[in-house]
């Protein structure tokens, strides 16, 4: 594989399951780096699982996980993946809460799979960034913390906060992540060797497919507008879109003015601004913490482009 070499270093993912996790969210969930690692024959992912101590970690049903490091130990990681089951509304933890906290404050990202977003929540991670989280638990973390932005779809990334609802959303999930690591082109021969061959983009099942929302089935524009769904808060280049993508800044611009009828920066505004017009509609966050989220530097920038846009500012689209 060419264009792996020269990997600086792996990519340090820690998981944290908690007692009655689900064991196919947590198989989802570490399953791709080790398929990326035999694929790319070497080390691009080193996954740790980390605890309260040293026991094994019970799953929801027989099998048990044995931590290799222990909450508190000097851990310098990239991600790190709370994954729980049962009734995390119920987990009550201080010392994992700080924990996780100080581990956010080191520059590391965190991630919630199925439960494991409602243990970021109530830890107050989750405060300004949109996020989902498994069905099961959505309705009562909603009315517990109605100032949550709480999406109904397999995955969310929002900067320093990765959501997923568990189930075999991950394996979607780690597809994007992987893409945006070693590009669309490998992360497809991933998730190939997992028989994992629909990959469904992060707004999921409660959307048509994503061929048919764009009105395209070009691999690469596709695969360019799964890194804009995945990069709202903090959009991609044209060279980053494109490189990831596989092809150049020239023949991606040359293809979404011939199926799409505008450039690809032009198709990457319009579905953040439709993303911030949704926002503006079903939440009550302050207009800047709206701008911030779907990618714009400041309010008065975001009211002007989106006022250009939809003809109207955005204070009166507001809830």
């Amino acid at each position: 594989m060419d264009d792996l070499k020269n990997i600086p270093r792996p990519k340090r993912v820690g998981v944290f399951p908690i007692d009655g996790f689900s064991l196919l969210s947590y198989a989802a969930t570490v399953e791709m780096f080790r398929g990326a690692n035999r694929l790319g024959h070497q080390t691009l992912y080193e996954v740790i699982v980390v605890a309260p101590d040293a026991e094994p970690v019970q799953s929801s049903g027989a099998a048990s996980v044995t931590p290799n490091a222990r909450i508190g130990d000097q851990l310098a990681l990239d991600y790190l993946f709370v994954t729980a089951g049962g009734d995390p509304a119920l987990y009550e933890n201080e010392p994992v809460f700080s924990w996780l906290r100080r581990m956010s404050r080191s520059g590391t990202i965190l991630g919630g799979v199925s439960g494991g977003p409602v243990v970021l929540a109530k830890a107050g991670l989750m405060d300004g960034r949109r996020m989902t989280l498994h069905w099961e638990h959505a309705a009562a973390l909603a009315e517990h913390s109605p100032h949550l932005l709480i999406e109904r779809t397999l995955y969310v990334i929002d900067r320093d906060r990765v959501t997923c609802a568990g189930g075999t959303a991950p394996l979607d999930l780690m597809h994007a992540l992987i893409s945006e690591h070693h590009g669309a082109g490998f992360a497809r021969q991933v998730s190939d060797w997992f028989m994992h061959t629909e990959i469904r983009p992060s707004i999921g099942p409660q959307r048509s497919s994503l061929a048919a929302r764009v009105g395209s089935n070009n691999r690469f524009i596709l695969d360019a507008v799964k890194m804009m769904d995945d990069h709202m808060a903090d959009p991609l280049t044209l060279a980053h879109l494109s490189d990831l993508a596989g092809i150049s800044p020239r023949q991606m611009n040359r293809l979404f003015k011939e199926k799409l009828d505008c450039t690809t920066m032009a198709y990457y505004r319009q579905i953040r601004l439709e993303m911030a017009r949704n926002l503006l509609q079903s939440s009550p966050l302050p207009l800047t913490e709206i701008a911030l989220a779907t990618g714009f530097a400041n309010s008065s920038h975001f009211s002007r482009v989106f006022k250009k846009h939809f003809g109207h500012s955005p204070s009166s689209t507001s809830v």
